[in-house]
């Protein structure tokens, strides 16, 4: 995140950067693999199949152009791949979060902002 902030982006900006980038990452890499799930699943065409792997090709991308290192920004993408998991099947399954879906998502995203946002020296990636 320092090498974002040094070519002149705000400590705001930047966050909305970083936020951003981990949806739209979310958003290829849960919905190329519901396309998947629908071709494998649902029989549904192979229109379903190549459409998700273009997608999830897509998903593969995002995470480099964030600033810091693979493992952080994996670690971090893991736990709001959790919620935004949760978030596709409430809006596409019409499945509602319970109240231990709720729970467990505020502790992942508090978990994962302190692995990621927590200054540190080394965030120069």
């Amino acid at each position: 995140m320092v090498g974002i902030e040094s070519e002149g982006m705000s400590r705001k900006k930047c966050f909305m950067y970083t936020i951003l980038l981990f949806i739209l990452a979310g958003i290829f890499e849960i919905g190329g693999g519901y396309l998947m799930w629908m071709w494998l699943r649902e029989g549904r065409g192979l229109i379903f199949a190549l459409s998700g792997a273009v997608i999830l090709f897509l998903y593969g991308v995002v995470p480099t152009f964030q600033r810091s290192y693979f493992h952080r920004i994996y670690a971090t993408y893991g736990g709001i791949f959790v919620v935004m998991s949760l978030l596709w099947g409430w809006i596409f399954d019409k499945i509602p979060p319970d109240t231990y879906d709720l729970i467990g998502s505020l502790v992942i995203l508090i978990g994962v902002s302190i692995i990621y946002y927590w200054p540190r020296g080394d965030d120069n990636k």
